[in-house]
């Protein structure tokens, strides 16, 4: 009633069992604080007809079908992203405000959220439980293993403007818009070379390094990166997947220094010519 209704607003707690024995979480009301022991006790009685997802609060699951409906009221006035609920609002604010209470002990990487510190710390735990039935890798998160499937399912709906090439994941796009910008803030200290990623940096120096830690099983020959390796393996397997369509030369690779640098040939141009002799060649 209302009575009760102005104790919540007075802070008096009317009744003395109004602490939760589990997490000392205090409630105004004795019926507010059996609700809340619910969570404690796993019994989740309201389940959603159309996910199968179960809650132990009808309120929880009415707050669920929201989902469901598409509905989101609460919208962002920085960025326009909308929430079904207006605490996922207030939560996603910390992220504009730049206020990073949540500090991660082992690296010192801040969040603004609680549960993503807490998501970040099982990277360090090294605990990765959702692995990929068609390639084995495995992941940390759920999600991440729902964005690594799009990879197999060759679904590509995010397309490049300026060229066409299309990616599975939005923020691959993003990366790869970089490239045709031409900016390329990371540079190289010891020969210059620059790149659009500082992880594309990292990756160049390890040649300056000498560090090779991947080899080849069947030469002996090593590599700096992972990727060089595969390539060199191809050459093993004596496929060659990549023809000519003029003249039907197969070659291992598709890249300038095979396929396309012969496909110079029948386009007449003369690609590199003797800074010496001024003799040309395709």
């Amino acid at each position: 009633g209302l009575k009760t209704h102005q104790l919540i607003h007075s802070g008096v707690k009317r009744y003395s069992c109004d602490f939760c024995d589990l997490c000392g979480k205090s409630f105004t009301e004795a019926g507010s604080l059996k609700r809340h022991q619910l969570i404690h006790s796993g019994f989740k009685p309201y389940i959603c007809e159309l996910c199968g997802k179960s809650f132990s609060q009808a309120g929880h699951l009415k707050t669920h079908q929201l989902i469901h409906s598409g509905f989101k009221p609460y919208s962002c006035d920085l960025c326009g992203k909308s929430f079904t609920e207006a605490g996922d609002l207030k939560t996603h604010l910390l992220i504009h405000s730049g206020f990073k209470p949540y500090s991660c002990e082992l690296c010192g990487k801040s969040f603004s959220q609680a549960g993503n510190l807490k998501r970040h710390q099982i990277i360090h735990s090294g605990f990765k439980p959702y692995g990929c039935d068609l390639c084995g890798k495995s992941f940390t998160e759920a999600g991440d293993l729902k964005t690594h499937l799009l990879i197999h399912s060759g679904f590509k709906p995010y397309s490049c403007e300026l060229c066409g090439k299309s990616f599975s994941q939005a923020g691959n796009l993003k990366r790869h818009q970089i490239i045709h910008s031409g900016f390329k803030p990371y540079g190289c200290d010891l020969c210059g070379k620059s790149f659009t990623r500082v992880g594309d940096l990292k990756t160049h120096q390890l040649i300056h390094s000498g560090f090779k830690p991947y080899s080849c099983d069947l030469c002996g020959k090593s590599f700096s990166q992972a990727g060089h390796l595969k390539r060199h393996q191809i050459i093993h397997s004596g496929v060659k997947p990549y023809s000519c369509e003029l003249c039907g030369k197969s070659f291992f690779f598709s890249r300038a220094h095979s396929l396309k640098n012969h496909q110079l040939i029948h386009s007449g141009v003369k690609a590199y010519s003797c800074d010496l002799c001024g003799n040309v060649k395709s």
